[in-house]
């Protein structure tokens, strides 16, 4: 078995601990052809393009 702690850490302290470890939101970044907002460095889920180019086909709705 491990190591274990001689005394209980109080909740600030873990918390101070943890304070790092959130979840960031994703960059988000306008499409030059349709508009809508995509991930930074991806093909636009809507259209289909990247940095101007149709990348995939997309089927419209």
């Amino acid at each position: 078995m491990g190591p274990l702690p001689k005394r209980k850490h109080s909740r600030s302290r873990r918390d101070r601990r943890r304070a790092h470890d959130s979840l960031t939101l994703n960059h988000l970044v306008r499409c030059e052809s349709c508009g809508e907002y995509h991930v930074a460095h991806h093909v636009c889920p809507n259209c289909g393009n990247y940095r101007g180019e149709t990348r995939i086909e997309v089927e419209s709705k």
